[in-house]
């Protein structure tokens, strides 16, 4: 070694691979998202459900969506339909697979002799598992 002269050590090298760890927290992020987002879109009615305690999720793998709006108009997996075409719908389903849930949807404000009217054309049709579906009251509520 001379006098004046210091020794140079090598700089650091670029790193050659990507760093993967951003890429992960932007899909978990998405992934998140799209799971908080999917229940959202089961229903395109919009119906203000009664809220109970004791509702829970059901998640029938066969089930026909029945939603009965504020004026009464029913809808059978989000299409409309009046009293004859639902009867056949009903009784279609029926005959594909007579254990196929009816989850019944229907707002507050509708009469209780409309739902019972509904409940029996699914009944006449062949479908005897109907349920309910509701929203837990809120928290504040309880």
């Amino acid at each position: 070694m001379t006098f004046g002269r210091l020794e140079r050590t090598p700089g650091p090298q670029p790193m050659s691979e990507i760093n993967m760890t951003p890429l992960v927290d932007v899909m978990l992020v998405l992934v998140v998202i799209f799971i908080i987002t999917a229940p959202l879109l089961v229903s395109a009615v919009k119906v203000d459900l009664p809220k109970t305690p004791g509702t829970t999720s059901l998640q029938a793998p066969k089930f026909v969506a029945l939603v009965i709006d504020k004026a009464g108009q029913v809808y059978v997996d989000d299409r409309p339909l009046d009293a004859s075409a639902l009867a056949q719908a009903l009784q279609a389903t029926a005959q594909r697979n007579p254990d196929t849930e009816v989850q019944l949807r229907a707002d507050v404000t509708v009469p209780y002799g409309r739902v019972v009217e509904i409940m029996g054309l699914a009944h006449a049709a062949g479908l005897s598992r109907i349920g309910f579906v509701a929203e837990p009251p809120p928290a504040a509520a309880r």
